[in-house]
């Protein structure tokens, strides 16, 4: 028993019924993200130098860059679109945005994300982000939920892992 220095019993006051709050999200901002991507790109040029180089030396096709078209341009798209599509689909984040600890959520922050909005989001809305200046990327600084424009498109946020 707590006694006070009166010397009488405190009596506690009955508990009031927790009720779970959820913290706003903690959008991650253009520089965390652009960091994350770097890293990204650094991992896909290993997976590319690793993996389709050897492959077409293997099959003694031509390695040197014809042009956007080529055996090897085709194939380092499909590396880089296959590991955004893939990672963010399975993981919720990429290797980059792992390091940083954001993810890639849905808007509704909490739902994993489908393989519709998940294809949209990285080849559809991240083609069309690359392709216009870089300006999809851009904008990323300017929004209020910092988002890409492939963000938009598919109606998702990056935010940060709370531990």
């Amino acid at each position: 028993m707590d006694h006070t220095l009166s010397g009488e019993e405190q009596v506690a006051e009955p508990s009031q019924p927790m009720t779970p709050t959820t913290a706003p999200p903690v959008y991650a901002g253009f520089w965390m993200r652009f960091w994350a991507f770097l890293l990204d790109l650094i991992v896909i040029w290993s997976l590319n130098s690793l993996i389709v180089k050897p492959f077409l030396v293997l099959l003694n096709l031509p390695l040197d860059d014809g042009g956007m078209f080529s055996l090897r341009a085709i194939l380092a798209a499909i590396f880089f679109y296959g590991y955004f599509v893939l990672m963010t689909r399975f993981f919720g984040q990429t290797i980059g945005k792992m390091l940083f600890a954001i993810k890639v959520v849905s808007k509704d922050l909490g739902e994993k994300l489908p393989w519709s909005t998940v294809l949209f989001r990285e080849v559809v809305g991240r083609f069309i982000s690359k392709t216009i200046f870089l300006i999809g990327y851009i904008v990323t600084a300017f929004t209020r939920e910092k988002q890409s424009l492939h963000d938009i498109f598919a109606d998702t946020r990056v935010v940060h892992i709370r531990k």
